[in-house]
């Protein structure tokens, strides 16, 4: 699976790419989730300066960073240091993703990212923050990474990447985010970094880490039975309304977990798509949680590819 196209809406406003040279009249700032775009032909500090010396920036309320390279594949650093440089100037900014990127213009796994602690230290009022990126896999200096941090207004972060490195996670675990209530962690495979365990992932599957969660998901990784083993007892589950294990390698042996664990009742939503479970598990699957009244996605049945005597099985996004 690769990114086929930007978002269309996000933190509820519609998303509209800002280009220079530009004749047409802009929006208001704060109607809209502003993307910033090099096309492989702007600087990003040039696109930068045009962007806050054209658009009411005390307004602004969502920013998209798309590709910020304009010549060749660059690390993220030294765009986010223009952002941050910046952040008194941004005032109402309540939702910020980095790397809005398509496979056609980089490969997930070879988004070369930085450290996005200073995003939250910077912008104490951010509501949402998202990533699309993982392990610089030889590329960068600095792979993406995360020191614990307190933050009181978050309430969306998502990871999404193929090789989520282990220390993010960790790092996720040992954050203070009272408000949080929707995370997602896409942690990918070793071969592109993913090195995380299900052992670092029990702070966050215990209950009370974060009491605000209502969403979690673990998803898109080669431990996806083993995760499902995890949440099936994990106390957390108890304070969720929605749960996603898809894009993974999920076969019948986690979704067994799941239903002999601790009641999932309380559910609302269970996502599953992407898979690997048989035919038969899939339908007591969907009778057990539909019968119980949540909405199921059971989409994308996958089979194994077969090389000689071994099945292989494979997430939705790697490289």
């Amino acid at each position: 699976m690769t990114f086929a196209a930007h978002f269309e809406t996000f933190h509820g406003l519609p998303v509209l790419t800002f280009a220079e040279p530009s004749e047409r009249a802009l929006p208001a700032a704060g109607e809209v989730a502003w993307r910033l775009d090099c096309s492989w032909e702007t600087p990003f500090a040039d696109l930068w300066q045009s962007f806050v010396d054209r658009v009411p920036s005390t307004e602004v309320r969502a920013l998209v960073i798309g590709p910020w390279w304009h010549d060749e594949y660059s690390d993220l650093r030294p765009a986010l240091e223009l952002i941050l440089a910046d952040a008194e100037r941004f005032p109402a900014l309540r939702a910020l993703f980095l790397a809005d990127v398509t496979g056609e213009e980089c490969e997930v796994s070879w988004l070369r990212l930085t450290d996005v602690t200073p995003v939250l230290e910077r912008f104490p009022r951010l509501e949402e923050l998202g990533v699309r990126g993982g392990s610089s896999h030889g590329l960068g200096e600095e792979p993406l990474s995360l020191r614990p941090v307190r933050h009181d207004a978050l309430r969306v972060l998502r990871f999404e990447s193929g090789g989520l490195p282990g220390e993010v996670v960790r790092a996720v675990g040992a954050c203070e985010l009272p408000a949080l209530e929707h995370l997602e962690l896409w942690l990918g495979v070793s071969h592109y970094g993913g090195d995380a365990t299900v052992a670092d992932l029990a702070p966050i599957l215990a209950q009370g880490r974060f009491p605000a969660l209502r969403h979690l998901g673990v998803q898109d990784s080669e431990l996806q039975d083993e995760i499902a083993a995890a949440l099936a007892s994990a106390p957390v589950v108890a304070q969720l309304e929605s749960l996603s294990l898809s894009m993974g390698t999920l076969t019948d042996t986690g979704a067994e977990a799941l239903l002999r664990g601790r009641p999932l009742t309380r559910l609302r939503r269970l996502d599953l798509h992407h898979h690997f479970l048989s035919e038969s598990m899939a339908e007591r699957i969907r009778t057990a949680f539909g019968s119980a009244g949540a909405e199921v996605d059971l989409s994308d049945r996958r089979t194994p590819h077969r090389r000689r005597d071994e099945e292989r099985r494979y997430v939705a996004v790697s490289e």
